[in-house]
């Protein structure tokens, strides 16, 4: 038998969905959410963002205040947990102690009333596919973290679900096999052509694992769409914090304007001005926007050692105050007036503690927020151009 789920993957729509608690406490706002017939869809964000209570009101494990949930064109709202077509993997594997993985894995199918020889085959089949076939006839005690997880995850597997919910579940193991285990179920989403929805505060799964990223703050959705995108153009300065390993560096400055050319001036180094591309200059003022924050990721500076104290336009002068080595590359943290940016620098060129040096941004890449609202200039001024 092979396994897929491709013919009963279901679509998930959640139109206007409230979790309201008693004295008024809201976890989630109306949210609007649709994931498609087979996509792997990951929300993501900070502890209490109202992630998993988004994904325990799909599984029916949270009453829905307001709003309508839909799995498969079918409303849900009022369905038990057990008749909604779905399979959760939570955080703790939750394994039966005293079966063995077989019976464990077995366990959902027996309550079904499947055949002896139909249960068989379903938990060769998915045991197979997690590669843990030569673990059948252990109990959960002999089995390492990552091996209970693959457990878990094939638990879930045999019951063929439209759906599967996964609630960090893999927050229990160590860094090592996090990476196995998301490479694991990324080919596992690959081979089944299941609709998944996953949920994760660790931002290295969202970007690897979705083929969108939810990314929810406050109860709130606040960007939804493909990895890449969502980091190369995040809508404000919330996402441009949030994704990123170092996370983007936020200035705040104020718009300067001298010959025709517009410049952010930096708050915490009132002598330095970065220019700024006419079109994001465009957008700020078509919004009346004065107060600015100039976003750069860390990649997208290059760090220049020179004894220069007043570099030309789009440089930033500076003093090293922290060398991180990475292995293949280093982060340099440095000092600029009153403000500290990082940014990437090569893995042989090692600048002693004290150098001056020069940043040089990328003005194509740089970003601008309204210091006020924190939205992004530049999706305003993408819109603007479509």
């Amino acid at each position: 038998m092979t396994l897929n789920a491709a013919g009963r993957a279901a679509r998930v729509e959640l139109r206007g969905v409230r979790k309201e608690y008693s004295g008024g406490v809201v976890a989630v706002h109306d949210t609007d959410l649709t994931v498609e017939a087979g996509e792997l869809v990951v929300l993501v964000g900070p502890s209490g963002c109202g992630k998993s209570t988004t994904l325990r009101m799909v599984a029916g494990l949270e009453s829905i205040s307001a709003g309508e949930l839909s799995i498969g064109g079918k409303v849900v709202n009022d369905v038990p947990p057990a008749e909604r077509d779905i399979a959760m993997v939570f955080q703790s594997y939750a394994l039966y102690p005293h079966m063995t993985v077989r019976e464990n894995m077995a366990f959902a199918l027996r309550l079904r009333k499947r055949s002896a020889a139909e249960i068989a085959e379903q938990v060769n089949a998915a045991a197979e596919t997690l590669g843990i076939t030569e673990l059948l006839g252990r109990i959960p005690k002999q089995l390492s973290g990552g091996q209970r997880q693959r457990v878990a995850i094939g638990r879930a597997i045999v019951r063929e679900p439209s759906v599967f919910l996964f609630d960090e579940p893999l927050s229990n193991l160590d860094a090592a096999l996090r990476g196995e285990m998301r490479r694991e179920l990324a080919g596992l989403h690959r081979r089944l052509a299941a609709t998944m929805l996953y949920v994760t505060h660790d931002q290295v799964e969202a970007m690897t694992l979705g083929d969108r990223i939810v990314v929810m703050n406050a109860g709130r959705i606040v960007q939804v769409g493909v990895p890449t995108d969502v980091y190369l153009h995040p809508h404000d300065t919330f996402v441009a914090s949030f994704l990123g390993s170092p996370p983007m560096n936020l200035l705040p400055g104020s718009l300067v304007r001298e010959n025709g050319a517009v410049s952010v001036r930096l708050a915490g180094a009132p002598d330095t001005f970065v220019h700024i591309p006419a079109s994001l200059a465009a957008a700020a003022e078509g919004e009346g926007v004065e107060s600015v924050i100039l976003g750069l990721r860390p990649e997208d500076a290059t760090a220049i050692l020179t004894d220069a104290e007043s570099p030309s336009s789009n440089a930033l002068a500076g003093v090293v105050e922290l060398v991180e080595p990475l292995g293949h590359q280093q982060l340099l943290h440095v000092r600029v007036g009153a403000l500290i940016v990082t940014v990437h620098g090569a893995a042989r060129e090692r600048p002693p503690l004290g150098a001056r040096v020069v940043l040089r941004a990328d003005a194509d890449r740089l970003h601008l927020f309204d210091a006020q609202s924190g939205r992004s200039m530049s999706i305003l001024e993408s819109t603007r151009a479509t």
